[in-house]
């Protein structure tokens, strides 16, 4: 389990815990749990991301299924912006 492995550092430094955490999965064949609000490095190192809200599940899916999802909370939070 990680928690927020990749925040205050800078974008190399991220970088570089996100591939050695990468490495770990693969090399070990191990699940890896993160909590992170850094979205660059979830869709790095994810193969599911589940995003919360209000203590609730709003999201579950692939990386590639956030960036299209059409929750509002959800586009809110990676296009990091509150719509009125």
């Amino acid at each position: 389990m990680y928690d927020e492995p990749t925040t205050a550092l800078d974008p190399i430094t991220a970088k570089t815990i996100d591939e050695l955490i990468c490495d770990l999965q693969n090399r070990l064949s191990i699940t890896t749990i993160a909590v992170t609000h850094d979205l660059t490095s979830a869709y790095k190192i994810g193969n599911k991301i589940a995003m919360l809200a209000h203590g609730k599940i709003i999201f579950e899916g692939a990386p590639d299924e956030v960036k299209r999802c059409k929750n509002r909370e959800v586009e809110e939070f990676i296009k990091g912006r509150v719509y009125e």
